[in-house]
């Protein structure tokens, strides 16, 4: 079997090491009839056309400026921050492979049988987030009144630039897509024209503390899609360094050990072969690799500027806005 991890050892750049893996992963997926890596190297073919063709980022990082400007003017009390990136190999391998273990799994636990290599490409065709941007506000403490919740107010805010968002980026060339019922809110601060397009993860409760805002949109100028994330920053820095970053790790590791128990080895080599490859990502010791750019003392601190980890940055942006004590008042009663 082939994995990415055979590769991280040459020196080479991201953009050789996907070449590589691409070729050697067709060649082996055509001698086996694997229809299964035939869709997974189109998949790393995406990241690769990313990495090499992205002269559109900057007019679509352009438009979304735009809202960043809009949101200086609507919001001048307001701190916040603009991110964009593109999905890292090694967070894309993963999730795509996650997703064959996920659907064969639950599939076999409900029907005791197995998808059909068809059931399994379908569920594969639902990756949106290979660009994503990521929206952070904050309201600084020195424009609240003193009995203020400051989340309260936080999450006030983040709704009602929610509500705004698609249309000013449709009028843009974008198109929001709905999530088809995924994570539907039931927030009353989100309107109901914008509802079908928000996954939210704020309302209701979460198993692991994560919390924010996720809506879809496809660029028609750029023919792609990106994602976009609303979070204050205390929601940020849970997801980033705190108590939701690291249950989920190890929310991951029991629930995939728990899967692999449930379904016997050999009984599926698309579960098979998906699971190694999401076990040897897991286990995989940052320090220890020799990709081009890319140098790490262990799993946590790294200096990556290749996007072998984290998501090459295509776009940030940090504004920290001050008011005068006559927009206190507005700030106050706002909402």
């Amino acid at each position: 079997m082939i994995t990415l991890n055979d590769y991280l050892y040459s020196g080479d750049t991201v953009l050789r090491i996907l070449k590589k893996y691409i070729a050697d992963l067709r060649i082996s997926a055509v001698q086996k009839h694997n229809e299964v890596d035939l869709v997974h190297c189109n998949f790393l073919i995406q990241i690769m056309k990313l990495l090499e063709h992205n002269d559109f980022l900057t007019s679509q990082s352009q438009k979304i400026r735009e809202f960043y400007k809009y949101m200086a003017q609507e919001y001048p009390y307001l701190s916040f921050t603009f991110k964009g990136r593109i999905k890292s190999l090694i967070r894309a391998e993963g999730k795509f492979n996650g997703y064959i273990v996920e659907y064969i799994y639950d599939y076999y636990e409900k029907n005791g049988s197995y998808p059909s290599v068809p059931e399994i490409k379908e569920r594969l065709n639902c990756f949106r987030d290979l660009i994503a941007y990521r929206i952070v506000i904050s309201m600084p403490r020195c424009h609240m009144k003193q009995k203020q919740d400051r989340k309260k107010e936080e999450i006030r805010y983040l709704y009602r630039i929610a509500n705004v968002l698609p249309q000013f980026l449709e009028e843009r060339g974008f198109t929001a897509e709905s999530t088809g019922g995924v994570k539907r809110s039931n927030s009353l601060l989100l309107d109901d024209a914008v509802r079908p397009y928000y996954r939210d993860y704020i309302d209701g409760e979460s198993t692991n503390s994560y919390r924010s805002l996720h809506i879809t949109f496809f660029d028609n100028s750029a023919r792609c899609y990106m994602e976009m994330q609303l979070r204050t920053k205390e929601m940020d820095d849970i997801a980033e360094i705190g108590v939701a970053n690291h249950l989920f790790y190890e929310k991951k590791q029991e629930t995939s050990r728990g899967r692999r128990d449930a379904i016997l080895q050999g009984g599926c080599i698309y579960f098979d072969e998906a699971y190694e490859r999401c076990r040897l990502l897991q286990n995989l010791d940052l320090s220890g690799v020799d990709v081009n750019m890319f140098t790490a003392v262990n799993n946590s601190l790294m200096n990556d500027g290749c996007g072998l980890f984290r998501g090459r940055l295509i776009l940030r942006r940090c504004e920290i806005f001050s008011v005068n004590l006559d927009l206190l008042e507005t700030v106050s009663s706002f909402v």
